[in-house]
């Protein structure tokens, strides 16, 4: 753990994405071409190499009040000062307020966690994982695509939930809210009725699509 993970509050440099939100572990490759974030993320790079990704709702105009601090763990400059870097999510913060937003975004945060817990989750964690191998498995079915899950699936159960959440498609409002969650849980409890959802809805596609081909 590093010595600012220790820290209550912190100011940190923001990055607003539409529609993406970072979960901590998980991976994101970003392409840094606007002039305000180029400033941002050269500054970054000689101090800690974090700063925070709140999630834009394009639909709303709104930004995200808990977001997910990045840390920037390897970056290429192009020849145009443009950089491709990619980063990876580390612990989630809340905003309390915003310090400046010229020439980039930096808020005060606070760090926030999952509440610690007794009750043992492995259960929980296995029936969310079946649960995915069900949906990866009828979407290769429907689709005729080989698609698999990566071996190295992780098997604690709030860090499967971040992946499960991270791998959610075209939903970031609903990722959103399993972000600003902090009850493992609850969130396993969220995402096994996502995937189950899921599963009926490609089941029965593939019923309906093994019936229309033995009819022809």
């Amino acid at each position: 753990m590093t010595s600012s993970s220790k820290i209550a509050v912190r100011e940190l440099p923001l990055f607003p994405l539409p529609d993406v939100v970072l979960f901590p572990t998980r991976p994101l490759p970003l392409h840094i071409f606007e002039f305000r974030y180029r400033i941002m993320m050269n500054t970054i790079l000689d101090s800690d190499r974090r700063f925070g990704v709140l999630m834009v709702d394009p639909a709303k105009g709104t930004v995200a009040n808990v977001g997910c601090c990045a840390e920037i763990i390897h970056h290429q400059r192009l020849k145009d000062d443009r950089m491709k870097m990619l980063t990876v999510g580390q612990q989630r913060f809340r905003v309390l307020e915003y310090v400046r937003e010229k020439p980039y975004f930096v808020g005060l945060v606070e760090w926030i966690d999952d509440e610690e817990s007794k009750l043992d989750l492995r259960h929980e964690a296995s029936e969310v994982e079946q649960l995915l191998r069900d949906v990866v498995r009828l979407s290769a079915k429907l689709t005729e695509q080989n698609i698999e899950l990566p071996e190295d699936l992780p098997a604690l159960p709030k860090e499967l939930s971040y992946w499960v959440a991270s791998n959610l498609y075209r939903v970031a409002p609903e990722q959103q809210l399993l972000l600003e969650m902090q009850n493992t849980a609850d969130r396993l409890q969220r995402e096994a009725e996502i995937l189950t959802s899921t599963r009926n809805h490609l089941a029965a596609r593939t019923v309906l699509k093994d019936t229309l081909n033995q009819t022809l």
